[in-house]
C-alpha cells in the first residue's frame, strides 16, 4: 500500500471552522484526520499541501517514521501551524492503519483499559441563573462532570470583577448539583498571577476538579510561583505543539492534569508520548477537544488505551456536529463516549459534503479591558 494523495479540507461548521485531512492510498482505503489550530485553518491547509510531497509514494503503515520526516525535514522545529498539520495527517494514518488491519485504533494502542470514557460538557449561560439551570439539565441527562469559564462582561474583561463573578457562579453551581458532580473551571489564560492566585484560593472551599489554564502558556516557569500559593489542582497544555513544550510542567510537577490536544500536539503519535511521560509523574490526562467528530474519535481511542486518564472534554455530542460530512460518528450515551467496533477511528467521511462547507476567514473573539487595552480571550 502506498499513499497517493493528501487532501486538506477546511470546513465551516455553523459557528466556527473545522479542519480535516484525508489521506488516500492506491488500494482504495483512506484515513481521516483533524487539525486544531482554530481560525488558522487556511494556514494549516497550506502546511498540509507542503508536507504532501514528503508523503506521496510512501508506505502509510510507517507512522512513526513519517512523523519524524514531517517534523524534522524542514530543519526548523515545527510550530503550532506545522504541528497541527502533522497532527491531522498523523491521526489519518492511524485511522488508515486500523482499517487496513480491520481493528479499531485503540487495539493498535495496546487495547482497552476501560469500557467507557467519562466526559464533560460546556455549561452555557450569560447569568448565574442560566448557568445553574443548564447545569441541572446536564446532570439530569447523566453527565458526571461540568465545566464553565471565567466570565467576561460582553467584550470587556476586568480580572478582579471576573474572579468575583466566577467564584459566585461556582458556588451557585456547586449548591445546585451537590458534591457528587465534579466541576471544572477554565480561566482560558485570561489571568495574570495575582488574580489567578486569588481565584484559586477562593475556589478551594468549593472543591474544583481542576482550574484550567489560569496563566498564559509562553512562560511555564510562572506556574511554579502559582503552585506555591494555591492548593487546587491545576490543568494546562492545550496550546502546546510538542512534547518538549510540556517538559517543564511535567518534570517539575507544576500541573495535576494534562490538557494535551491531539490535533495541535502533532497527533496520536506525539500525544501518546506525552501521556507516557505524564504517567511517570502520576499526572492524568484530560484531553483538550473543542473540535469536531474526528478529534473526538481520536481522543476516545487514546483515552480507552491510556491508564492515566481522568476526563474527556466534549462540548459537541457525536452526531450533533457536521452530520452531513460525517454520517457515522463514535457512540455516546449519558455523559460517556463508548468504544467503537468499526476498524480505524470509527467515523465515515463524505468528501462531497466537505467540499460544500467552505471555510470562513475570521479571528477568535476579541476582549479588552475597560481602559481599552487588548487582553486575552
Amino acid at each position: 500500500m502506498r499513499i497517493t494523495d493528501v487532501k486538506p479540507y477546511p470546513v465551516w461548521g455553523g459557528n466556527r471552522n473545522f479542519f480535516f485531512v484525508k489521506v488516500e492510498t492506491d488500494d482504495g482505503l483512506y484515513g481521516i484526520g483533524e487539525g486544531g489550530l482554530t481560525w488558522r485553518e487556511n494556514a494549516c491547509a497550506e502546511a498540509v499541501n507542503h508536507l504532501k510531497s514528503l508523503l506521496v509514494g510512501e508506505d502509510p503503515s510507517r507512522i512513526e517514521h513519517l512523523w519524524q520526516v514531517m517534523f524534522r525535514a524542514g530543519f526548523f522545529p515545527a510550530d503550532r501551524v506545522i504541528a497541527s498539520a502533522i497532527g491531522a495527517i498523523d491521526i489519518a494514518l492511524w485511522d488508515l492503519r486500523g482499517k487496513a488491519l480491520g481493528v479499531p485504533v485503540y487495539e493498535l494502542l495496546g487495547g482497552k483499559v476501560r469500557d467507557r470514557v467519562v466526559c464533560y460538557p460546556h455549561v452555557q449561560g450569560a447569568t448565574t441563573e442560566a448557568l445553574v439551570a443548564h447545569s441541572r439539565e446536564l446532570v439530569a441527562e447523566g453527565w458526571k462532570f461540568l465545566r464553565f469559564g471565567v466570565p467576561s462582561q460582553g467584550a470587556v474583561f476586568e480580572p478582579a470583577r471576573a474572579v468575583r463573578d466566577a467564584v459566585s457562579q461556582f458556588a451557585a453551581i456547586r449548591e445546585a448539583v451537590g458534591d457528587d458532580i465534579e466541576i471544572c473551571i477554565d480561566a482560558h489564560t485570561r489571568l495574570d498571577p495575582p488574580d489567578a492566585i486569588r481565584l484559586c484560593r477562593e475556589l478551594e472551599q468549593y472543591r474544583p476538579f481542576f482550574v484550567e489554564d489560569p496563566l498564559r502558556c509562553e512562560n511555564m516557569h510562572s506556574f511554579e510561583a502559582l503552585s506555591r500559593h494555591v492548593a487546587v489542582p491545576l490543568a494546562a497544555g492545550e496550546q502546546f505543539a510538542t512534547k518538549w513544550e510540556f517538559r517543564e510542567l511535567i518534570e517539575r510537577d507544576l500541573i495535576q492534569y494534562c490538557r494535551v490536544d491531539l490535533c495541535i500536539c502533532a497527533g496520536i503519535t506525539e500525544s501518546r508520548k506525552v501521556a507516557g511521560w505524564c504517567e511517570t509523574h502520576y499526572i492524568p490526562l484530560a484531553p483538550h477537544n473543542p473540535l469536531g467528530p474526528v478529534s473526538t474519535a481520536a481522543c476516545l481511542h487514546l483515552d480507552l488505551a491510556t491508564s492515566n486518564f481522568a476526563v474527556q472534554e466534549l462540548p459537541r455530542v457525536p452526531g450533533t456536529i457536521l452530520p452531513e460530512v460525517f454520517p457515522k460518528q463514535v457512540p455516546f450515551e449519558a455523559g460517556y463516549l463508548l468504544p467503537p467496533t468499526a476498524p480505524g477511528l470509527g467515523v465515515e467521511f463524505d468528501e462531497e459534503a466537505a467540499r460544500d462547507g467552505e471555510v470562513r476567514l475570521g479571528h477568535s473573539p476579541q476582549l479588552r479591558r475597560e481602559d481599552g487595552a487588548f487582553t486575552n480571550w
